[in-house]
């Protein structure tokens, strides 16, 4: 906000002290983050600023640690880069595996997070639900407990959570169980792990979209002769979905960011991607860290700019003034 001509001094030398904490703050919390952008692109093998780099010679740049990311573990990295070279790539690069599986088990945890936290905020959000306070903590007590103590129940539970061979149960589950049919180092696993975890970004969200609706509008819906299912989808579902979106995003990104939950639970074949750096810190340290964190940045930049287009049309729908 601009300040008013009739400001006093005093007003006046408060409100650019104001903006230099603000930008104190902001330098403070995005200047380690920004900084890994340069120095994916360094030329040298170190984790700092050469020389050529900060006299800007073109030398001291490169992209040999994104090119690193498609290599590490190809069969023929100096090969030409044909379409068998690509495709051998999309097989067997190490990076591009644990990507593909960060997808992959983001987008099914996503969907029952959504699923789940979704139903979950609908029913919170009644007023004759009872212990409404007590099942909120217990929903949310995910986002609240540290994450290395949930890990460690996971991993005790999935450990003794089986399924026997030949029963009915593991003709359905059991492509998505281990060798041993169990939900330790299993795909199956991975995601509910994940959507454990995301399930409490989209009750928040769903129930914060929530407590603007006018539930006249139900009635409204109700009194013309709708059944309950056709009142969420043609009444409830479009006003609310904003919300159910943003809380999506967010457990997505939370899946495609956790760490601590798959070193305890997935086996050698869920590797993904921060757990691919974690390893690569640990076993050896290379750039090419760094350039996969500089994509992950850009893409959670991207989902945190889809969210705040969401909040921005959610408001509108409500009626409120974006701000």
């Amino acid at each position: 906000m601009a300040l008013p001509t009739y400001a006093s001094p005093l007003e006046k030398a408060w409100h650019y002290t104001y903006i230099a904490i603000c930008a104190a703050i902001f330098f403070f919390l995005i200047a380690p983050i920004v900084v890994v952008i340069p120095l994916s692109f360094n030329a040298e093998p170190y984790f700092s600023f050469t020389q050529k780099m900060l006299s800007f010679d073109p030398t001291g740049y490169s992209l040999r640690w994104y090119d690193t990311m498609l290599t590490l573990g190809h069969g023929a990295p100096d090969g030409p880069r044909d379409s068998s070279w690509w495709e051998k790539a999309w097989e067997t690069s190490t990076w591009i595996k644990a990507a593909k599986n960060s997808l992959w088990i983001g987008l099914w945890a996503t969907i029952l997070a959504t699923v789940l936290g979704t139903l979950a905020a609908l029913g919170l959000s009644r007023p004759e639900m009872p212990y409404r306070r007590l099942i909120m903590a217990i929903l949310i007590s995910p986002m609240i407990v540290p994450i290395i103590i949930v890990a460690v129940g996971m991993s005790f539970f999935y450990a003794k959570a089986c399924v026997a061979p030949g029963s009915a149960l593991s003709y359905v589950v059991g492509p998505f169980l281990s060798s041993k049919g169990c939900l330790a180092n299993s795909y199956l696993g991975v995601i509910i792990a994940h959507a454990t975890l995301g399930i409490p970004f989209v009750i928040i969200t769903v129930t914060a979209t929530l407590s603007g609706f006018d539930q006249s509008l139900v009635r409204a819906s109700a009194s013309l002769g709708a059944n309950p299912r056709t009142t969420f989808f043609k009444v409830i579902m479009p006003l609310i979905l904003p919300g159910i979106i943003s809380g999506a995003l967010f457990a997505f990104v939370t899946s495609f960011d956790e760490v601590v939950a798959v070193l305890f639970i997935a086996g050698p074949e869920q590797q993904t991607i921060p757990r691919q750096m974690w390893n690569g810190i640990r076993e050896q340290i290379s750039p090419a860290i760094l350039a996969v964190a500089t994509i992950l940045v850009t893409f959670s930049v991207c989902l945190l700019v889809a969210v705040e287009l969401l909040r921005r049309r959610s408001e509108r729908l409500r009626g409120l003034s974006p701000s």
